[in-house]
């Protein structure tokens, strides 16, 4: 994995557990199905998330479960995919939620989420890798450890940060998060399977901004 790229407060924020055994075993199993199996996203870009969006910068974490499974789709950030491929329905669903609550119009043409990230939304997976074709293909096998560390180290580091739980699988990591320094926004995913029942109308992006404004941050641009 001596290709991917981290930005260097991440290293240091998260050194504890990259010199961890669990970090090594999880690098070991890592290398063994890229070298074996078509996995993703591209090794480059495993940890893009962090690369792009720096331990001081984040406001703002939204979790996914693991990366999009189908080709050319992952590209390191939650619910994104890089340009010029087809939105997938969840994040079709996440556009339709900011256009309907707080009336911007958005480019259903383009779903990457990188303008995100650089404001400071870290577009977390809890998995990071899945072989082709075979969602949770990498659940646990090390990656949960990993993100969840993630999370507590927000949580106990910084202050005001907004976390964007949907779905039983990300709402499970709010154990992980302290309510009272932290905003936590909490609904059914985004799939068609279960938007209609309380994705649409949660108004999380207007939630999220209102409350950076009152802590004194800048709101993101969605």
């Amino acid at each position: 994995m001596s290709k991917v790229r981290i930005h260097p407060e991440w290293q240091i924020a998260l050194s504890e557990f990259f010199e961890s055994q669990d970090f090594e075993r999880l690098v070991n199993f890592v290398k063994t199905e890229y070298a074996t199996k078509k996995v993703y996203p591209a090794p480059i870009n495993i940890f893009r998330a962090f690369d792009l969006t720096p331990f001081s910068k984040v406001k703002v974490v939204i979790l996914g479960q693991d990366p999009y499974h189908g080709p050319n789709q992952a590209h390191g950030l939650s619910f994104s995919v890089p340009q010029g491929v087809p939105l997938p329905p969840s994040l079709q669903n996440i556009y339709k939620e900011i256009q309907t609550s707080l009336g911007i119009q958005k480019d259903f043409t383009n779903g990457n989420l990188e303008n995100w990230a650089k404001q400071g939304v870290l577009l977390l997976n809890a998995i990071l890798t899945v072989v082709a074709n075979k969602p949770t293909s990498h659940q646990n096998k090390g990656w949960e450890k990993f993100s969840d560390y993630v999370i507590k180290t927000i949580s106990e580091k910084k202050e005001n940060v907004v976390f964007m739980l949907w779905g039983k699988f990300a709402r499970s990591k709010k154990i992980l998060i302290d309510t009272q320094k932290h905003f936590v926004l909490e609904a059914v995913h985004p799939s068609p399977f279960s938007a209609h029942n309380g994705f649409f109308g949660c108004n999380h992006f207007g939630l999220c901004n209102r409350y950076l404004r009152q802590k004194g941050l800048g709101p993101i641009h969605w």
